[in-house]
């Protein structure tokens, strides 16, 4: 739009004459605003129809700039309504997984694709919902044709004019063939850029004993990956978990360590090696290791340094072999800058690290709700029920559509309390749980909130 002149509610700003246009993101929310202003313009408003046209046009751009810079690993459909300028300057984009469902989208895109105002419908819907062809057809449309001949129909009849964009690997990425990855580590995802990249990684360090530091947020799932780098290990030995934040401080020493034969009240008779030694020869997993007592840091800091553990009330040392991994939802950086956590024990930790992602970000959403109902349905079978669990479209796209403050652990038990309450083998939006501090539907029927998602 054009605000010209006395447009303006305050006299201050009559001399203004400002032209603005709105930049969306990829899930079609407004991100930011073009504006070109001009100070003590005599001409009329219809002067500033070029202004107009040239904010317009940047805006589009700006936003399939973005969209094929964040949506790079993807395949990117771009559309026109003329072939002149398919290849140079589309309309509008949009984002597909390799199943053909739309990851993102331009705010032209959504006009073509439909008139409805939720754009957030768009997330998750399959690109056949819109067009008259699927995921197959998409190599068909890249620049292997001429341009006037990669046409396809809306699902209303009308063409438009294709340009289809195949994902880019990274050369991080290729390095390492699928084939090369373990089963244990492509079991944790499929087709995400940065799963895919934690995979490679931790294929190659699998076998070398180097402490590895896991983050991510609470329910990523980073005891699973600690398991899978232990099992992908040619020689794994024992693993042994301890949750650094579960144990009591005044017990998790004993422990870690083990003691001697009454070595303080309570001790058993004989004494008793602790979980460091039962580790010896395999990996040690140090959950939730920024929340360990600061004067137990130092303890496991000489362990790690000398390869040896003393139990408490012997002087004797034993010699341990040790690999350590451990993982932490806190920022360890943070807290070695404010003295919670020892930076020479940080390091000591983190020779290795990965990262891994939140629920929310991942693009196989739906390959993991597909392996996670598998399991659940498995574990029906063991109890003696036979299920083949499926989700229908409402809920799908409900899933598709919460926050997982909660990550995978939060998915499962959304999806184990769904298979409970389901009558049949189909979960319908009925049979989801409400999202924590939502309202829930069966209770407030009338109320709006009642159906956000």
């Amino acid at each position: 739009m054009t605000i010209h002149q006395d447009d303006h509610f305050d006299l201050a700003h009559t001399p203004l004459s400002c032209t603005a246009a709105p930049i969306f993101d990829t899930h079609g929310q407004l991100t930011a605003v073009l504006d070109i202003s001009l100070l003590r313009s005599p001409q009329p408003k219809i002067s500033q129809n070029l202004a107009l046209n040239l904010v317009s046009r940047s805006a589009r751009r700006i936003e399939l700039a973005n969209l094929m810079a964040t949506m790079r690993q993807d395949w990117v459909l771009r559309l026109a309504h003329s072939p002149d300028f398919l290849d140079v300057d589309p309309e509008a984009a949009v984002a597909l997984d390799s199943g053909g469902r739309i990851l993102g989208f331009t705010h032209a895109a959504a006009a073509i694709l439909t008139r409805a105002r939720d754009t957030s419908m768009l997330i998750g819907a399959s690109i056949a919902d819109f067009f008259e062809m699927d995921a197959d057809d998409l190599p068909s449309l890249t620049r292997s044709l001429p341009p006037e001949e990669r046409v396809a129909r809306l699902r209303d009849g009308s063409a438009i004019y294709c340009h289809a964009i195949a994902p880019s690997a990274s050369p991080r990425q290729s390095r390492i063939a699928t084939a090369a990855i373990p089963a244990e580590l492509k079991a944790l995802g499929k087709d995400d850029p940065a799963v895919r990249a934690i995979q490679a990684k931790a294929a190659r360090i699998a076998n070398a004993d180097l402490p590895i530091l896991i983050t991510g947020e609470t329910g990523t799932g980073k005891e699973r990956l600690a398991r899978a780098l232990h099992a992908a290990r040619e020689r794994p030995g024992p693993f042994v978990a301890v949750n650094c934040a579960a144990i009591p401080e005044t017990l998790i020493e004993g422990e870690l360590f083990g003691h001697a034969a009454g070595a303080f009240s309570g001790a058993l008779s004989r004494g008793r090696p602790g979980l460091l030694e039962e580790a010896d020869g395999g990996v040690l997993f140090l959950d939730e290791i920024g929340d360990m007592p600061h004067a137990l840091q130092g303890r496991l800091l000489r362990v790690l340094s000398e390869g040896e553990v003393t139990r408490l009330g012997e002087a004797r040392a034993r010699p341990v072999r040790i690999r350590v991994m451990s993982a932490t939802n806190h920022d360890l950086p943070e807290r070695v800058a404010s003295g919670a956590f020892r930076k020479d024990l940080f390091y000591r930790l983190a020779a290795a690290t990965l990262d891994l992602p939140p629920l929310r970000a991942r693009s196989d959403f739906e390959w993991l709700v597909g392996q996670l109902l598998a399991d659940i349905a498995a574990n029906s079978m063991r109890a003696g029920q036979q299920r083949a669990l499926r989700l229908d479209q409402a809920a799908r796209l409900a899933l598709i559509r919460r926050d997982w403050p909660g990550n995978i652990r939060e998915l499962r038990n959304v999806l184990e309390v769904a298979a409970a309450m389901s009558d049949s083998d189909t979960i319908t939006l009925l049979d989801l749980p409400a999202p924590l501090g939502m309202v829930d539907p069966a209770k407030h029927p009338r109320s709006d909130a009642a159906f956000r998602v």
